[in-house]
């Protein structure tokens, strides 16, 4: 995703100027005017923001942030220790992935689609599914998805708190599949899920959304070969 904007109070900073840092960023937050509610703005500097913009996640709170690119660019740094961490752009692909229909049921997600993401905070892998109001908390043996991961060593390139490893559970139409996603995006399937899903599973409208969703999914992703991953 690209922002709308790369300057302004809270964005990189103009020629001749030091780059803000995420302290002075944050301290904007605190006492930055309240903003138009009719106009989408950065929620960090108030900056006029478009509707394909950034985001950073507030790794306490899993709450997401819409941002302009100047104050995303400040949450960057992997191996700094910050509240705030920005969602990247990657998509992967796992041509090579093995899930059984029993190492699904063993997961016990109650419905065909679940992301899981490596929460920081909990220092665990935590498991999300969608329904009609919008995204669960699953209950996640850790055993269970102990063996998903040994089984598919390639899926070891998670970043924490930011990314999510999309999965749909093998049918009787396809065989399971995992991408690697930003975790906006999953936030983003949710959203269209919760607008079409009728009954326990969803129905016919949800199961269309779902294989658009999919569809597109895999047509920006890099693929990533088991072998590449010994």
């Amino acid at each position: 995703m690209t922002g709308s904007a790369v300057s302004g109070p809270g964005g990189l900073a103009g020629l001749g100027r030091r780059p803000s840092s995420p302290l002075s960023s944050l301290r904007r937050i605190a006492t930055r005017p309240p903003p138009d509610p009719d106009v989408e703005t950065c929620e960090m500097c108030a900056e006029v923001i478009g509707g394909n913009h950034p985001h950073v996640v507030d790794i306490a709170s899993r709450q997401l942030m819409c941002t302009c690119r100047g104050c995303m660019l400040l949450f960057t740094a992997e191996s700094a220790h910050l509240r705030y961490r920005a969602v990247p752009d990657r998509y992967l692909s796992f041509p090579d992935f093995d899930l059984t229909p029993a190492g699904w049921d063993a997961l016990d997600i109650p419905v065909g689609l679940a992301f899981f993401f490596s929460s920081s905070v909990l220092g665990r892998v935590v498991a999300f599914y969608p329904g009609p109001a919008g995204v669960a908390e699953s209950e996640l043996g850790l055993g269970a998805w102990s063996e998903v991961a040994a089984a598919n060593p390639e899926l070891d390139v998670l970043t924490d708190d930011v990314e999510a490893l999309l999965v749909r559970g093998p049918d009787d139409d396809h065989q399971a599949e995992c991408f690697l996603v930003p975790i906006d995006a999953c936030y983003e399937l949710a959203g269209r899920l919760r607008q079409v899903w009728r009954g326990f599973d969803g129905g016919q409208d949800a199961r269309a959304e779902i294989a658009g969703f999919f569809a597109r999914v895999s047509a920006r992703s890099r693929p990533r070969r088991r072998e590449a991953a010994g």
